[in-house]
């Protein structure tokens, strides 16, 4: 096949002249560094030795010697890049690349992203860009199942987007005491569940969402309305909330200033501050960070740190920024006893293995007039293992699990939970699960019926996708006729939004 292809390349350049040879030049270089990419150099160099070598017409129209020694070269020069691409590493600047977490600019030993040691060599394994697992050897991910990037080593990249979702380690609490999606609230008022301490806030649409909007120059202070207003939160629990990140006002103005939203947790009896989570973003250049605070218990003193979260905005390394611009972010806290942790859309930030237990909290925002927005408050009860779940009931009830609102289509921060769901199947390979998907009593019995069983079809294939037999699912929606909690209150609707597994 080869030959006639060589052959008819001859004809064409025989009657077509010098601006034929032109062309097929062009030609044979892209086919040559095309087939280079994908491993099979020494085919490519035999059949453009073939062609260049004075069989490409008869009338003294040969492709010049200066072409030919070019061409050799930028093909010899594309094979030492895949190969060096291949080991980790960069241009022959000395310079490489992360197959860790893509960095890629190191100079170093030591990635300056992550901290990964510099590959001697390349080995043959693989980073899958789906969950970040490093050292794979097959052809599917021996941590997710993924399959391996087409093109082997030199093709991988790795997602730090998606990847700091499968390395979180945030956990939903099990029993939801708080949420507010602010659905029902009427635009323009004051929001029916929250007390006001300052500044002002009010009910306002962002992005198709209601949500909690700070029209007082941007300055405002909440706080939950609860029966005990400064002794709700207990000594296991995790507070969630969204909010929408926007570079721009109406008029197209990137620079309207810099915001600044605080979480404040207090301890009863005392009443003073035991912990503080800060964000602020800066509009025009992109600016953003995020810090905390924490009382150590046992010395009274005071922990403090921050991390750098900007958005950089050359466009090859904007996916390594924390934030969505122009896009809702998710933002936890979880507390466990004394381990105090803050999340930025799904990657841990913050790491603090000793507070003081927190009794209440006030959320507070200041800045960017009109442009800041809270919304989808959650605060949950404990955090019970998995396991441990399944062994006393028989099944796993999950919050965790979300999805696009209306829409069968999974968050991906979902993946942490439908992770630990593999990993349990995977270690005892005689738990198969019937996956349920329930709705609350909102919008019409057909509606829900359809929605709930799309999500439970879309986890099940996640799992299949993550390397679960898909002979060990069943999927099926419940819709909202299995309700646990009252369909009459926000937070009993909240518990019924749920995800079951059930073992069979």
């Amino acid at each position: 096949m080869k030959k006639f292809v060589l052959l008819v390349t001859a004809l064409l350049l025989f009657c077509g002249g010098a601006s034929a040879q032109s062309d097929m030049l062009n030609r044979l270089k892209n086919r040559a560094k095309n087939a280079i990419e994908n491993n099979i150099g020494n085919k490519v160099d035999k059949g453009v030795n073939n062609a260049l070598n004075g069989n490409m017409g008869k009338n003294n129209k040969k492709v010049s010697k200066q072409d030919e020694e070019r061409l050799r070269e930028e093909n010899m020069a594309r094979a030492e890049e895949i190969k060096r691409q291949s080991q980790g590493l960069g241009q022959d600047d000395g310079t490489w690349t992360c197959p860790e977490c893509g960095h890629e600019g190191n100079t170093g030993k030591f990635c300056e992203e992550c901290g990964a040691k510099k590959p001697e060599k390349d080995d043959g394994t693989w980073t899958c860009p789906e969950c970040g697992h490093a050292g794979n050897t097959g052809k599917f991910c021996e941590e997710c199942g993924a399959k391996r990037p087409e093109g082997g080593v030199a093709a991988q990249k790795v997602k730090p987007t998606e990847t700091a979702y499968a390395k979180s380690d945030f956990v939903p609490g099990d029993e939801i005491f708080f949420e507010d999606d602010f659905a029902t609230e009427q635009l323009g008022e004051f929001p029916s569940r929250w007390d006001l301490l300052d500044g002002y806030a009010e009910i306002v649409s962002i992005a198709g969402r209601k949500c909690i909007g700070f029209t007082d120059d941007g300055r405002g202070l909440i706080k939950p309305l609860m029966e005990d207003p400064k002794n709700f939160l207990p000594d296991v629990f995790t507070l969630e909330f969204d909010s929408f990140i926007n570079g721009k006002n109406e008029l197209g103005d990137s620079d309207v200033g810099e915001e600044n939203i605080y979480i404040t947790l207090f301890s009863q009896p005392l009443n003073t501050d035991v912990g503080q989570f800060h964000f602020w973003w800066r509009t025009g250049d992109g600016g953003s960070n995020v810090s905390w605070s924490a009382m150590n218990p046992s010395s009274g003193n005071w922990v403090y740190g921050e991390k750098d979260l900007s958005v950089e905005h050359d466009g090859s390394n904007e996916s390594k920024s924390f934030l969505k611009l122009g896009d809702w972010n998710h933002f936890a806290i979880s507390f466990n006893k004394r381990a105090y942790k803050i999340y930025v859309n799904g990657s841990r930030v913050a790491n603090i293995p000793n507070m003081a237990v927190p009794t209440w909290f006030e959320l507070s925002h200041q800045g960017a007039y009109k442009y800041s927005t809270i919304s989808n408050v959650r605060l949950a009860r404990g955090a019970v293992p998995l396991y441990e779940r399944l062994m006393n009931s028989g099944k796993i009830v999950t919050y965790a699990i979300t999805f696009d609102v209306g829409k069968a289509t999974l968050k991906p921060e979902a993946d942490v939970e439908i992770n630990r769901i593999k990993g349990i199947m995977e270690q005892d390979p005689s738990i198969n699960f019937e996956v349920q998907g329930h709705c609350d009593n909102t919008g019409s019995a057909a509606v829900n019926d359809r929605l709930s069983q799309q999500r439970a079809d879309a986890i099940v294939a996640r799992l299949v996708e993550f390397g679960i037999d898909a002979s060990r699912l069943t999927a099926v929606g419940k819709g909202s006729s299995e309700p646990i909690a009252d369909n009459g209150t926000d937070e009993g609707r909240a518990k019924n939004r749920r995800v079951e597994f059930v073992k069979r």
